[in-house]
């Protein structure tokens, strides 16, 4: 069965409304949230690349979901748990001196007390938001802050 189409009127718009894309708004302007998610260090020892220079300064970002979750699937760490962490440091670091492109082979060729500050430098910053630490003077029993984030000891 045949339906003939039925025919607009002189001067009527379309049928149907005409869609346009709707205009792109402008980006909202960022608002600062006082929320932190890059911190700077200092290695206690430093790393030293393949040309001798060695790279005490750098920066570590919050770690997302993904970057906790991500490691579970390597299979490095599934051979050899304790490989998580070297994955997990690779992902979040993101500057060591003059090295941006920081993954798993340079984590892997840090000294170990390297390694210990910058885990336990992760555990403050993703689970306290800070790299302050509450001390007490062994000689006075003072009770004072100091920042973990770098220098020599007493320098903080």
């Amino acid at each position: 069965m045949h339906v003939p189409r039925r025919r607009r009127a002189p001067g009527r718009g379309p049928r149907r409304p005409e869609r346009h894309p709707p205009a792109a708004a402008a980006p909202a302007p960022r608002e600062d949230h006082g929320l932190r998610t890059e911190f700077e260090f200092e290695l206690p020892r430093g790393y030293v690349d393949e040309a001798g220079t060695v790279h005490r300064h750098g920066a570590m970002r919050l770690a997302t979901a993904r970057d906790e979750l991500r490691p579970q699937i390597d299979l490095r760490v599934k051979e050899n748990p304790a490989y998580l962490s070297v994955v997990l440091l690779s992902q979040v670091i993101t500057r060591l001196g003059t090295i941006t492109d920081v993954h798993a082979g340079v984590v892997e060729r840090m000294y170990a007390t390297d390694v210990a500050f910058l885990q336990d430098f992760y555990r403050r910053v993703n689970s306290e938001g800070h790299t302050r630490a509450a001390v007490t003077c062994p000689h006075c029993d003072g009770g004072f802050e100091v920042d973990l984030s770098g220098g020599r000891l007493g320098e903080s």
